[in-house]
């Protein structure tokens, strides 16, 4: 018998942002140490959840206890290590079943994961906690309101409430643009939010949580090239923007974004890794967080991979990590 632990990598999901997952989960895959760990990846996709093994055999997943069948016997996991963006592996539904099965999981668990994909409702709890974050407005499909009647100061950006990658987004400086860009949001989502733009330089950065400490990594400066108007889905996945990792930036603005991501990791009670955007506004010398990400990207040129490495750590001991931070939290 192995010693090893067997370790269920899902990847895949419901959305648009599964060709994202699917970049994440082979990075995650190749640096899991298969020293330590058995790694079966399971595809979760709208048509079922299925595990293909080396001989490129399908077969489905028993979603009765989340096990498999291998080398003619049945696989259960260990942990899961989830590898996947948008829904049901990042706003909470995947959590809460394992949760029903007892199984350790290396994200936030199934409530913070819902809050945090409502980008309103993330906010909101930020600012209840003394985080700075950006005036805005929220929208409902079936409330529609009219354009005219927003009060929020130019330039705003208009986004899907749930879900990330930043498909369905604007950025609108004049007033006559705003309808199309709540339309466009729209097609995207049934919530919409609108948020007053910040200026000032845009960091991102991933904290995890290993032996019970929350660790802030080296943060990444984040700019948009000069013909892309912010960091949209075509800057961030088309090589229309550029990454410094770690940050120019002195040991004030390190310290006051390190202690702001903290905070949010813990206010959110937060698990595995995650990646807070901020934009540090240097007129108020103050962050102000845009966006918590509960499933950051993975693939091998991905913001938290650059983080890891700026670090001084190796993929394979981080992953080694998130893994026994979870099996041990769920111990616990």
């Amino acid at each position: 018998m192995s010693n090893k632990l067997n370790i269920a990598l899902v990847t895949g999901g419901y959305s648009g942002e599964a060709v994202i997952s699917y970049k994440s989960a082979k990075t995650i895959f190749n640096h899991l140490d298969k020293s330590k760990y058995d790694v079966f990846v399971i595809d979760i996709t709208k048509d079922g959840w299925f595990y293909t093994d080396e001989q490129n055999h399908k077969q489905t997943v028993n979603k009765e206890d989340f096990s498999i069948s291998a080398g003619g016997s049945k696989v259960k996991f260990d942990c899961v290590f989830v590898g996947m963006h948008g829904t049901p592996g990042e706003d909470g539904k995947l959590q809460g079943y394992f949760d029903m099965l007892g199984l350790p999981y290396t994200s936030c668990n199934a409530a913070t994961s819902a809050l945090t994909f409502n980008k309103r409702y993330t906010v909101a709890v930020a600012a209840f906690a003394g985080i700075n974050v950006a005036k805005s407005v929220h929208l409902l499909k079936q409330s529609p309101v009219d354009a005219d009647s927003i009060q929020l100061k130019l330039p705003v950006f208009v986004k899907p409430n749930n879900g990330g990658s930043s498909i369905g987004m604007s950025k609108v400086s004049k007033k006559e643009d705003l309808s199309a860009a709540i339309e466009k949001a729209f097609n995207e989502d049934d919530q919409v939010l609108i948020e007053e733009m910040i200026t000032g330089r845009e960091f991102t950065i991933g904290v995890f949580k290993s032996k019970g400490e929350i660790i802030a990594m080296p943060m990444t400066e984040v700019k948009a090239h000069d013909d892309v108007e912010f960091f949209d889905f075509i800057a961030k996945y088309h090589g229309k923007s550029s990454e410094v990792t770690p940050a120019e930036a002195s040991e004030e603005v390190y310290k006051k974004v390190s202690d702001a991501a903290k905070k949010v990791y813990a206010v959110f009670n937060c698990g595995g890794v995650i990646r807070i955007d901020f934009i540090y506004n240097e007129e108020k010398q103050e962050p102000y967080m845009l966006e918590i990400n509960t499933v950051p990207g993975q693939s091998d040129a991905s913001i938290v991979p650059q983080q890891v490495r700026a670090m001084g750590w190796k993929l394979e001991d981080f992953y080694s990590a998130l893994v026994e931070e979870a099996i041990t939290a769920h111990r616990s």
